[in-house]
């Protein structure tokens, strides 16, 4: 028969267990390009797609609170373009509007709170502005 203590410690650490997965990291979810590719110039939109690593699916609702855009992968962090974001048209999708007035690699980096994630998720994407 067991006894009554095994069975309250067996329940506690189920529930400790279970407690303790219901939380993802901020490392858990990722930022890609939707296009790595796009044709230099003004006001060009820069979309990225942000995922849930461990299923695959789409973030939606994230609220993006800080992005930089500039051309760090190439040694010129200082060539730095304003970023204007747009409103949202597909899950998970999340576009912006900037300059990429030279032909090269950029980087966009953002910074955004995901629900139910108390991290910030950072991410830092490369996308390559082509003539």
């Amino acid at each position: 028969m067991i006894s009554k203590f095994t069975r309250i410690a067996a329940l506690a650490a189920m529930m400790s267990l279970a407690g303790s997965a219901a939380f993802a990291a901020a490392s858990d979810y990722a930022f890609e390009p939707v296009n790595a590719e796009l044709k230099k110039g003004d006001d060009v939109t820069v979309a990225v797609r942000l995922t849930n690593k461990a299923t695959g699916k789409p973030v939606v609702d994230a609220v993006i609170f800080r992005t930089r855009v500039d051309m760090a992968p190439d040694g010129m962090a200082e060539m730095e373009s304003p970023v204007t974001p747009l409103p949202v048209k597909d899950p998970g999708v999340y576009a912006f509007k900037t300059d990429l007035p030279m032909a090269g690699r950029y980087q966009l980096t953002l910074s955004a709170k995901v629900q139910g994630e108390p991290e910030t998720v950072t991410g830092k994407v490369v996308i390559k502005a082509i003539k």
